[in-house]
């Protein structure tokens, strides 16, 4: 009889937990419940950014190529045999330094030898000047004859031209000599060098002996339509542009892994031509390179001021969608707390914000968060985006699952039983509490039969 009466006691336990789990899921699925129109029913609340119509740079992000700023391609300029080679390849040189040096043996015989003529010019014309001097002296005197005195001072100026002469024989000497050795026009980091020592170079040879290039600063020059600059001029002619001036405005450059180059730009100029090949026009940007990151031949990306939009809103990308035609679309929360939809102008993304240029006014509120839990028409309750936390994914959860067991067949409650015996011995304890205590003259048969 006891253990009877303890699983009837544990039935009717099962059953009243059954009985109330059925009643709060029958007043779920009442009018309120699950956010249709109803006396229960309560508004959702949604998160919005309230619009502001301001001035947004119209910043453009265009292609292009790292080039230096100086090159010198190195040539020698007389004919010899490379003796030496005075510089390490990949190394910073310096304007003037000496790369290579040629033999100069039949350089220096040669400047010895325009040397010796000037000496011997020089020689001539002081012997010249003392001749034209006496013979002019001599002839106040009547001395000699007029034609000696003009043979004198032809002879003179002849002296005068040949040390003239001889001069200059020196100094291109000098200038060949000074070829062999091999110097560097400009500062910057040397290339790979053709040539090795024991090479017979020409001079003005085709082939280069090496290449400088200046890196620091570096240019990149980048490109852009020709029809993206017709439209820019003609909305700074309507007025729907501001123009800036481009020589203040710094230029960004994002580089090949998409991240930012720490050091800003400026635009130097743009091409007057348009290349007939691409069609469009190209841009200099000169960037400072100070630890060389910035090599020739990069392809990066620049992001350059070329505008300021007029009345224009910065909407988080979270606010703008698209409908099946691929235009912008907006949620707002309009004066009647009610959800609404409305097809915007977007020109360009810059951060996490689209720049509107059309289809919204000053002061309209666009939902950034609960959008999924809303349909136009809906009434809501709207919060400044950043004061309220946005919906309980938690809540909407709890809500399915108090569904899913409104839905489930009574015939699991046969199950209960089951779960309810693996409950601890505190459980089973409390429903013997309140049942009524057995007879005692029952509980004497049971004694007494037990004995039995």
């Amino acid at each position: 009889m006891t253990t009877h009466t303890t699983l009837k006691m544990r039935w009717m336990a099962v059953a009243t937990m059954t009985a109330c789990a059925l009643v709060a899921c029958g007043q779920q699925k009442g009018p309120g419940a699950a956010g249709k129109p109803g006396a229960g029913a309560q508004q959702m609340t949604v998160s919005v950014v309230t619009v502001k119509l301001q001035d947004v740079p119209l910043v453009t992000e265009l292609q292009g190529r790292t080039k230096p700023h100086l090159v010198a391609e190195v040539r020698p300029q007389v004919t010899g045999i490379v003796q030496k080679r005075l510089f390490e390849e990949g190394a910073q040189v310096k304007a003037g330094q000496v790369l290579y040096q040629i033999d100069a043996s039949s350089y220096q015989a040669t400047y010895d030898s325009a040397q010796a003529k000037l000496a011997k010019a020089k020689a001539q014309l002081a012997s010249a000047k003392s001749t034209a001097k006496r013979y002019e002296n001599l002839g106040e005197i009547a001395a000699v004859s007029q034609q000696q005195r003009e043979d004198a001072q032809s002879a003179l100026l002849l002296a005068q031209a040949a040390q003239k002469e001889a001069e200059a024989a020196v100094r291109s000497a000098r200038i060949d000599l000074d070829y062999t050795r091999v110097k560097s026009p400009i500062s910057g980091r040397a290339g790979r060098s053709s040539v090795t020592q024991g090479a017979l170079v020409t001079g003005n040879q085709a082939g280069v002996l090496v290449t400088v290039q200046q890196l620091d600063p570096i240019y990149v020059d980048v490109t852009q339509s020709s029809a993206q600059m017709l439209r820019l001029r003609q909305d700074f002619a309507s007025g729907k542009l501001g123009k800036v001036e481009q020589n203040t405005v710094p230029v960004t450059v994002l580089l090949e892994d998409g991240s930012e180059y720490e050091q800003k730009g400026k635009l130097e100029f743009a091409e007057v031509s348009v290349d007939e090949n691409t069609g469009s026009v190209t841009m200099r940007v000169v960037v400072p390179n100070p630890q060389y990151e910035l090599l020739p031949g990069m392809f990066v990306r620049a992001r350059l001021e070329q505008g300021v939009r007029h009345n224009a809103a910065l909407v988080p990308h979270l606010g703008v969608m698209r409908n099946q035609q691929g235009q912008a679309v907006v949620t707002l929360v309009n004066e009647q707390n009610k959800v609404e939809q409305r097809v915007v102008e977007t020109e360009q993304s810059i951060g996490d914000y689209w720049v509107v240029t059309g289809g919204l006014n000053e002061g309209d509120r666009v939902i950034v968060e609960g959008l999924q839990w809303v349909r136009p028409g809906a009434d809501v309750q709207a919060t400044e985006f950043g004061d309220a936390p946005p919906p309980s994914m938690d809540g909407m959860n709890g809500m399915a699952g108090m569904s899913e067991m409104a839905d489930m067949p009574a015939t699991d409650a046969e199950d209960a039983p089951q779960a309810t015996e693996d409950a601890p011995e505190a459980t089973e304890s409390a429903p013997e509490a309140d049942a009524p205590p057995a007879p005692e003259p029952e509980s004497q048969d049971v004694s007494s039969g037990a004995k039995e």
